[in-house]
């Protein structure tokens, strides 16, 4: 139990001090390959319905499984130490409580300058950039922040809190391939499958805690908790996916603000409907980002003492 906590204190604290590492080995990057890799080989035998999905699936999670415990195990026979000094490394480097925050104060610290705000959106959203204005820029960044609050920060912190590395691991493995290959067209639609609904389960209970979380921060920093409630309630649906619209709504209502409005993808406006009450403002600045950056930085630190309680 100790060494468990000690891990956790110590890959956060990595984390939130140095960010994420960038490399080429670096494990994400690994499990890509690896899905890639696995992907080219079931469509070259045929293996491109929901079988050959699923046996990709194991193939990934459990590639990415055995080899951090082959690795482990080897380390573990020279020195214990150098075991936990391996679970670290892993631990850190799959964990990014900085790494969300970071590129929203980005496009913060460059809001006056649209081409290079718009720059660093490229990281955080998957739309077109391009016709944003200063408006559209900051609701996007508010957008990304809030509908990744789940999927890269609570899902794995609790995971690894409550789950051990494994659990950690497993869930930034079933992230991956959804991102990769859980995509509802002509090639992916059914090969996909596997990846997309088991991350839709994954982050199914952080995504509905996500809510109290999130109205809790806003208690604290005197924003309007039961607006986001309200708004997760009555808004969360606006998104096709079953998870990310929790977050996503309720940090519109905390924050008081209209979200989404006019999206554009690949040339075509796609959607012009807003999240959030009719009243509510959609011209929003840098004072909008500020206070959102502050929700999403206290949710995480949030995360994090909930997460250390349940593993103790």
């Amino acid at each position: 139990m100790n060494e468990h906590l000690i891990l956790i204190l110590a890959a956060c604290l990595l984390d939130v001090t140095l960010g994420d590492p960038v490399y080429r080995w670096h494990p994400i990057r690994l499990i890509g390959a690896l899905s890639l890799a696995g992907e080219r080989f079931f469509f070259a035998v045929g293996l491109n319905g929901r079988l050959g999905g699923v046996l990709h699936w194991i193939l990934v999670v459990g590639g990415a499984l055995g080899l951090w415990f082959g690795v482990r195990a080897g380390l573990d026979l020279l020195h214990p130490w150098l075991a936990f000094l391996w679970d670290l490394y892993i631990a850190y480097s799959l964990l990014c409580l900085r790494g969300l925050a970071e590129q929203g104060w980005r496009v913060l610290k460059d809001l006056d300058d649209l081409p290079a705000a718009r720059g660093h959106m490229i990281m955080l959203v998957g739309r077109d950039t391009e016709p944003l204005k200063r408006d559209g820029i900051v609701r996007a960044t508010i957008e990304s922040l809030s509908e990744n609050l789940t999927d890269a920060v609570l899902t794995p912190v609790w995971a690894l809190c409550l789950f051990g590395l494994p659990g950690l691991i497993l869930v930034k493995a079933v992230s991956t391939l959804d991102s990769m290959v859980g995509y509802r067209n002509a090639r992916y639609a059914r090969f996909g499958w596997a990846g997309a609904r088991s991350d839709d389960l994954a982050h199914w209970l952080p995504a509905r805690l996500s809510v109290l979380l999130i109205a809790a921060a806003a208690a604290v920093l005197r924003l309007h908790p039961w607006l986001a409630i309200r708004s997760a309630w009555r808004y969360h649906g606006m998104l096709p996916s079953p998870n990310s619209g929790w977050s996503e709504a309720a940090c519109a209502g905390a924050l008081r603000v209209r979200l989404i409005g006019p999206v554009w993808r690949e040339g075509r406006l796609i959607n012009e409907t807003f999240m959030g009450d009719p009243d509510w403002p959609a011209d929003l600045g840098a004072a909008d980002l500020v206070r959102a950056l502050r929700l999403i930085v206290l949710c995480s630190a949030f995360a994090v003492i909930l997460g250390l309680v349940l593993a103790f």
